[in-house]
């Protein structure tokens, strides 16, 4: 994907490309092993400003039960024990403020709620492009990540594993949205 001419090109209501966006997620286990995983149904969208990135906002959710790492027997401890989906079966973020880097780089804070705790997270993300699709459909990608402590949503089972994984995760996510067209 290309960059636009100008960031102005990107002004307008968004709606993520499920099919070609990512979020996931790594975390240390045991040894300095890596265990990373995604989660498949998210929604979201967002609103651009590209005169005044500021002004610009988003909001995705997610469906933690979703969560996949390739381990099956891990996938539900993160769903019960880790995530208490039963009781929070969604993950959300909304923006509550855009700050402007530079021409392609960005921080955006805002609520990230896991768990039925909601705390402020700081986003660091990158524009990576925007251009019409063959469709005609004007597509925009970000790429980005935050390191989070799980601790502070109460994401952790035991005295055990609060040992043997680490309590820093880092939370990725590459984004294609779509431009709802008026």
């Amino acid at each position: 994907m290309s960059t636009t001419t100008g960031l102005g090109d990107l002004t307008g209501d968004y709606v993520l490309d499920t099919a070609r966006t990512r979020i996931g997620f790594v975390a240390r286990h045991t040894m300095g092993t890596r265990v990373r995983g995604q989660f498949d149904e998210f929604e979201g969208g967002a609103y651009l400003d590209g005169d005044h990135p500021s002004a610009s906002s988003a909001r995705i959710v997610i469906q933690g039960s979703s969560i996949q790492t390739r381990n099956g027997q891990r996938d539900d401890l993160l769903r019960g024990r880790f995530l208490d989906l039963d009781n929070h079966p969604v993950i959300t973020f909304t923006s509550a403020e855009v700050k402007q880097n530079d021409e392609t780089n960005y921080q955006i804070t805002g609520d990230l709620a896991v768990r039925g705790v909601t705390r402020p997270v700081t986003l660091d993300v990158e524009l990576t492009g925007g251009e019409r699709d063959a469709q005609g459909d004007f597509r925009v990608g970000f790429k980005g990540s935050v390191t989070v402590d799980r601790n502070d949503w109460g994401v952790n089972w035991n005295a055990v594993t609060a040992v043997l994984v680490s309590p820093k995760v880092v939370l990725e996510f590459d984004v294609i949205a779509i431009r709802r067209e008026p």
